[in-house]
């Protein structure tokens, strides 16, 4: 089985819930502390063995390839003003990883945006991760993910959500193989309340095969009036084995207020002088 070498992260998005930061600059550009979102993603590919990363872009993103492309004007000010932890810094971001860019023409859904990226992505297995997930864990999310495929196929991350928010998720439904493992029967995006098969939803990391693409040609508009990728998923799984694994790790949905907010605080915690900074501050905020 050829192992995948490729991401794809879909950064389309217009990001309207973070107006008016988001007015001018892309939303996978926020910064968690003095890092942007999307380096976080990218370094989890670095961090799964991946080697290259096609960025699905929309107009007004230049600046996400910008952030990870050569800056020799500013590599030269650092130099020049010998601040060389910061250049050190700045270039590797630059190195970090072989990124290309595609631009999604028509915000189509979730499911277009994947589809954009074949051209690049050629017949060859390939990861998925999308941007408003970050996940804090020792062994990164995709590797976890790549370790399923490498001795059973194509996967998803899952998450078990509490009954009551089932709707705002893609669901699965199917059998437990053991510990953390399913094999995926059905998958539903959002579905009504109290219809929801289980209480799993789909992460937001994926690495498929690419038979998706041929599926995601043929996939009409789902919910939203968008092609869905978990209405592609789920013809997946009538035609190969599809698994979902409960990846280890701590979740932050930074596409939402709060969940931004929590990641900021818990990212600063995590950087020994910066914590011992802030932690006085929060403890006042608090009350405690």
């Amino acid at each position: 089985m050829r192992q995948p070498r490729k991401a794809v992260i879909p950064a389309a998005g217009l990001g309207t819930r973070f107006l008016p930061a988001t007015k001018a600059v892309p939303k996978e550009l926020i910064p968690i502390v003095d890092v942007p979102t999307i380096q976080y993603i990218v370094q989890e590919v670095v961090s799964s063995g991946l080697s290259e990363v096609v960025l699905v872009t929309g107009r007004g993103k230049s600046a996400i390839e910008d952030h990870f492309d050569t800056s020799p004007e500013l590599e030269r000010f650092l130099e020049e003003k010998g601040k060389h932890d910061l250049l050190l810094l700045v270039r590797e971001v630059s190195r970090m990883v072989h990124v290309v860019s595609v631009r999604q023409k028509q915000p189509l859904g979730l499911g277009h945006a994947v589809l954009t990226a074949r051209r690049y992505v050629g017949d060859e297995p390939f990861a998925v991760l999308l941007g408003d997930v970050i996940i804090d864990a020792a062994v990164p999310c995709t590797r976890q993910l790549l370790d399923v495929y490498a001795t059973h196929g194509p996967v998803i991350a899952l998450l078990a959500v509490p009954p009551e928010k089932t709707n705002l998720y893609g669901i699965i439904s199917g059998k437990r193989l053991r510990e953390h493992l399913y094999h995926v029967e059905t998958l539903v995006e959002k579905p009504a309340a109290g219809t929801a098969p289980s209480n799993l939803s789909v992460l937001g990391r994926y690495v498929l095969p690419p038979e998706i693409f041929d599926i995601l040609e043929e996939t009409p508009p789902g919910a939203g009036g968008e092609i869905q990728l978990t209405d592609a998923l789920q013809a997946l799984a009538r035609r190969l084995d599809l698994y979902g694994l409960e990846t280890a790790g701590t979740l932050y949905d930074v596409g939402d207020k709060a969940g931004f907010v929590e990641a900021t605080v818990a990212f600063a915690l995590k950087r020994p002088g910066l914590a011992a900074e802030v932690t006085p501050a929060l403890r006042q905020l608090l009350g405690c």
